[in-house]
Order: C-alpha cells, then structure tokens, then sequence
C-alpha cells in the first residue's frame, strides 16, 4: 500500500535568535478537513500494514479478556451506615455503583448504572460520585467526550430521576457541606482546561446563581476541593508542581468565607489531615524527602507548626492515615513502598511485605474508630490483593484477590531487582519478570517500560493482560528512571528541569544492561512508555536508534519547545516548573537538545507504533501526527512506521472494560509482529 505523505507548509519559528523551520505546522487546525484525511489516510495504512495480523490481535484480545473475572466486584467498604462497592455484569463494559444499607446482607441499591450512561456514546468516563450527608440526592461527574471536562449531575435516590439540574466544564472534583445543600465543585477553563475557580453551588437553583469562592489567577496552578476525612473541614488546594495552598472553612458552615492555612513559597509542597484538635501536615519545609508536622485548629501558619515526624535523608514520607488509636505512614524506601504503623500506646512497626520487587499502597480507610487499615498488594507475579491488617494482633486477612480466571500460577514466573549504572554512576533499579518455562538468557525478546516524569512512581503490579507477553516468551523490565519519585525527592529532581537528559540516558542505560547481561537478545529489545514516556521514547530513539527492535509511543510529548512556547494550548503553563520556561534562553536549549521533533535526522530508525486520541486533552494529537510526518521525510529505512488515531477519545484512550484490551491486543501484535 502507497505510504502517506503530509503536505509541507513550512513555517518560521524564532526564539532567542535561534530559527526552526517547521513544515508541519499547519496540522494543529484541528477543524481543517485537511488534517482529517491525513489522520485517516495514516489510519488505513496502519490497518493495512497490520492486516495479516488480525487473526493474531482477535486471538491476543479472546485471550486477555478471557483471564478477566466477567462479574468482579470490588471489596465493600463502610460509610455513614452503608456499604459502598461496585460490580461488573457479564459482558457489559461498566461497572454498577451499589450500596446495602448496614449490612451485607441488605437489599442491593443500584446508584449508578455506567452501562445505562454510555448506551449510545462513543466514551463514557465517570470521575466521582457521591451520596450527599442527607443520603438523598447522588452527585456523579461524567465526560463523554474523553476531554477530561465533566458535566456534574444529580439524582434523586428515593425517585430514581435524575435532574435536568447539570453543571458543566468542570474537573470532575467537587464535595457536599455537612447540611448536604451545598456543593463545592471546580470548575475549568475550556480553552487552558486549567482547573481554576471554585463555586458554590445551592441545590434547586439555577447554575448562573452559582458563588464564586476561590479564583486560582497564577497561572502555573490548578485547583481542586474536598472534605478532610473527619467530614469537619473542607479545603480548597492550589497546586503547582513544586508550591502548594490550602484555603479551608468549618463544613457545617458553608456560607463562611474561607481562611487561608498556610500562603504558598516557591519550593514549598504541603498536605493537610485533621484529627480532634489539630492539622496533620505532611511537608518539605525544610525536609527535601517531607516530614510530618502538627498544628492546633487556630493558629495555623507554618511559624506555629510542631515536628511530628522528622525528615529521614534516605526515607519519602508519602502520606498519612490516621485512625483513633494509631497512625500508618505510607514511606518510600529504597524505591520500595512500605507502611510504619504508629500506636498511641506501643513499639511502631512495618507491616512486613513478601517480594523483594511489589507495589503498595493504602485503599479506602474512611473510618477513625477501627482496629483495621486496609491496604493493596501487588506485584508482577501476583495478582492485585486487598488486605486489613489488625493493628492489635499485627495479623493480615485477605479480603480479595485478583481472579485470573483459565488458571494461574505464580510459580511459573520470576521476577527479580535488577540495578544498571548510569553515565554519571548512579544505581537505576529495574524491575524483571518473565516465564522461566518460556524465557531463554540471551535469546529472549524483552520490553523495557517506562515514564520518567513529574515525579510519577511506576510501581511493579500485576498485568493480566501482560501475560499475553510472558507467555510467548517475552520478558518484561520497568526502568526506575530518574524523574520518578522513587528513590525519593532526589531522584525526581535529578531528573527535570536542566537535569531533564538524565531521564533518557537512564533509560538508555537499562537497555544496554540488560543486553550486555544477556537478559535479551541484542536484536531483541523493545521500548514503550506514554504520554510523558512517550517523550522518553522519541528521546531515546533519536540518541541509541541502533539499540531498539521496536518501540511503541502512546500519546507521546514530543514536540516540547513548540508547545512550551504556545501558552495557549491546554495546560502548558502549568508545566514551566516540570520541563522550564522556554522563553529563557537556558531552559529553551535544554528542551530543544532533546525535543524528540526536533531532533528527527536523516538516517536509520527502529519500527516505531505511535498512538494518539483526537480529542487528547493532554497531548494534542497534532504533536504525534507531526512527528511521524516528519519521520516519514526523513528516515533511511524501511522499518514499520505507524501512527494509529483513535478518532473519538483522548488521552486514556477507550473508556469500556473491554474496549481498552483491543488497544492492548493491538500494540501486543506490533511488538510480536516486529
């Protein structure tokens, strides 16, 4: 089949003097029939390209979705008397919100059916529901356009009927004052889709009365609401990547105005708790890796903040969960997770985990007065477990986990911790499985995963999916880079801003480990990452092209400098404190040495699937759709080059239970295929 080509339309860019030509400009109209049937033209040549493989993909998805337990049900949990859970039906693509009334054993209620919402619409996402404190009237955020800007509606739980009352364009966030007439909800702007105002919403009145409480103008910040778990105040936060604000009032008191907790200092990053008679913070104030302070209700500026918790050089305090009489720590240690129970009365203790490579992290724990902290366990040989763990007798119960259904075992499968060495001597964990029936040292294909950015931890879980990969002899490795948080607060830093190029030569690092150790063939390593990890991709193809079988971007960033300087696409402002401030002259020669667009060159690449969603709110799908335009004018070789767009959703991609596998399934048989 002819292989697509972009028309040229070259543009002049200058910044500092410096001079870009770029000649693909023009497919940001996003209205432009033009750029449509480019986008589709690229999309037959992908499902032509693939053809031979649709046998292979159907088999892939029959195989995943096959391994799903048809009817899960997720572990119930108490509040306000009732139990809240949700449930699949056999076959349908969204879950069931229920909820029984003080016991199990109660008549179901069926809250929200997401089935009955998405009939008809290409994407169905549902971000919060909530019962308001009268148990009444159901609040429930939904986007059907997959642009992350949610319409809030409402339902009356005793009529069944759902309200022609509707707020749109918000950010899905919002929580109920203590009387449940009012609703706090934020609210974006639909150009920037930068969460910035706050309202106040009174039921039964119309939107336009709505009162605006909180107005975020700092452009580099967004804002969100919510009730702290005691349900007695609720807090406004303002967040940039490296500040944090909260503003807060007495939730029985929705009419107040509200008060500021602490004002926001460049570097300074705080969260806020309560309990009885003070705050627990969670900060960096002078504490790189976070510390826990306390404060009473009144005075409540950081000159009056006691330390709880001091700052540990080797430690990440990530959070805190607070409970009558005791206190959990969710750390990070050695790029590990791990819980640090604190009793009032007693020795504190970790509650001890199994693998030396997994992933924890607290779930839903809404109650103060319980001997129980519920907490899920994963790792990449074992399916995703719930446990309570007893603080009085330090025992563990499970309370699920994961069906994998067609039969399972763990111990068919290996994973280790793995380290490589960076260009400048650092340690960079890897995380390895794969089926020791299956895998052959220095033989074996292997996909090295990863991200790399604003701090995300991509921890070591269980894929039933994944085992599609193992189990036709892959292995599988997740790269712990530097711009993650997980070897702490450092291990972020080193890898943004003017340290941005550690991210990528970590990256290159692993690969040219695991080849040399033998853990894949030489000819056999493949690449993927999205979004974020998407720019990790095209980074590392542009440097080390000769050390990658394959590699598959996902709604990747990669043309970084064009689209910091735009302050009017969506969110970019936002992200001068996570990549810099191209309008400096530093910062813009940092980004430009690595901008995977501009750094495309006239020579041989590795096979390359690249996917975007038309309607991406984070990623425009115009950044992806240039990149490979401009790939195609100027590669040397004929490895597979493939852009896939997928024309109704955005950046999470199919919002259906099963959906979602066909798009696994089909990036599944490029990697098999190359």
């Amino acid at each position: 089949m002819k292989i697509p080509t972009c028309a040229k339309r070259y543009k002049e860019l200058i910044v500092h003097e410096h001079t870009r030509i770029d000649p693909y400009y023009w497919l940001n109209e996003r209205e432009n029939p033009e750029v449509i049937d480019y986008l589709n033209s690229e999309n037959t040549y992908c499902d032509n390209t693939l053809k031979n493989t649709e046998s292979l993909q159907e088999e892939l998805y029959t195989e995943i979705i096959g391994r799903l337990d048809k009817t899960e049900e997720s572990v119930p949990y108490l509040l306000d008397g009732n139990y809240y859970y949700s449930r699949y039906e056999e076959g349908k693509e969204y879950p069931l919100y229920c909820r029984k009334k003080r016991s199990l054993e109660a008549e179901e209620q069926v809250l929200l059916n997401n089935n009955l919402l998405a009939k008809g619409k290409e994407y169905c996402s549902v971000a919060k529901l909530s019962v308001n404190p009268t148990n009444e009237i159901l609040a429930y955020a939904v986007d059907f356009v997959s642009r992350r800007l949610y319409t809030i509606c409402f339902k009356n739980l005793k009529t069944g009927e759902v309200s022609q009352e509707q707020i749109p364009s918000t950010s899905g966030g919002f929580t109920w004052s203590n009387d449940g007439k009012y609703l706090f909800y934020v609210q974006k702007d639909e150009t920037t889709l930068r969460s910035n105002k706050v309202f106040r919403h009174e039921l039964g009145t119309a939107i336009k009365e709505d009162v605006l409480v909180f107005h975020e103008k700092e452009e580099a910040f967004i804002s969100s609401v919510y009730k702290c778990k005691s349900k007695e105040f609720i807090f406004i936060g303002s967040y940039s990547s490296t500040s944090t604000e909260y503003n807060f009032i007495d939730a029985n008191e929705p009419e107040a105005d509200f008060t500021l907790f602490q004002p926001r200092e460049e570097d300074h990053e705080y969260s806020i708790d309560h309990f009885e008679d003070k705050f627990y913070i969670v900060s960096n104030w002078q504490a790189k890796n976070f510390r826990l302070l306390t404060v009473g209700l009144s005075d409540t500026n950081k000159e009056s903040w006691t330390e709880s918790i001091a700052h540990r050089e080797d430690t990440l305090l990530e959070g805190i969960e607070i409970f009558r009489d005791f206190m959990v720590l969710e750390e990070r240690h050695g790029g590990l997770s791990q819980f640090k129970v604190l009793p009032k009365n007693g020795t504190a203790h970790y509650i001890k985990m199994e693998a030396a490579s997994y992933m924890a992290y607290g779930s839903v724990n809404m109650e103060f007065d319980t001997p129980l902290f519920r907490y899920g366990y994963t790792s990449l040989v074992t399916p995703s477990t719930v446990f309570d763990y007893h603080f009085g007798d330090k025992t563990k119960e499970i309370k699920k986990q994961q069906k994998v259904i067609g039969g399972y075992s763990e111990e068919n499968y290996v994973t280790e911790r793995i380290y490589a060495t960076a260009t400048d001597g650092t340690r960079i964990p890897m995380s390895l499985v794969y089926n020791k029936k299956l895998y052959v040292e220095g033989e074996s294909s292997l996909l090295l995963y990863g991200y790399g950015s604003y701090g995300h931890v991509v921890d070591p879980g269980f894929s039933p999916a994944r085992l599609s990969l193992l189990d036709r002899g892959f292995a599988f490795v997740i790269a712990h880079i530097r711009g993650g948080e997980d070897m702490g607060r450092y291990w972020y830093e080193e890898g943004k801003m003017l340290n941005k190029m550690n991210t990528f030569t970590d990256f290159i690092a692993c690969g040219e480990h695991l080849v040399k150790e033998k853990y894949c063939a030489a000819d056999k390593l493949h690449g993927m990452g999205g979004s974020a990890g998407g720019l990790l991709i095209g980074a590392v193809m542009n440097l080390r092209p000769d050390l990658w079988k394959s590699l598959v971007a996902a709604v990747p960033f990669v043309d970084v400098v064009t689209t910091m300087l735009d302050d009017s696409i969506p969110l970019t402002t936002g992200e001068y404190n996570e990549w810099g401030n191209p309008n400096e002259k530093e910062a813009y020669e940092c980004m430009l040495a690595y901008s995977p667009y501009d750094n495309v060159e006239v020579k041989d690449y590795p096979s390359l699937l690249v996917t975007t969603g038309l309607h991406d709110s984070q990623v425009q799908y115009f950044e992806p759709a240039k990149w490979v335009a401009k790939l195609r004018d100027m590669k040397t070789d004929d490895n597979l080059l493939l852009l896939r767009t997928n024309m109704d959703v955005g950046h999470g991609g199919a919002s259906g239970r099963y959906e979602y596998y066909r798009e696994v399934a089909f990036d599944y048989c490029f990697l098999l295929k190359s």
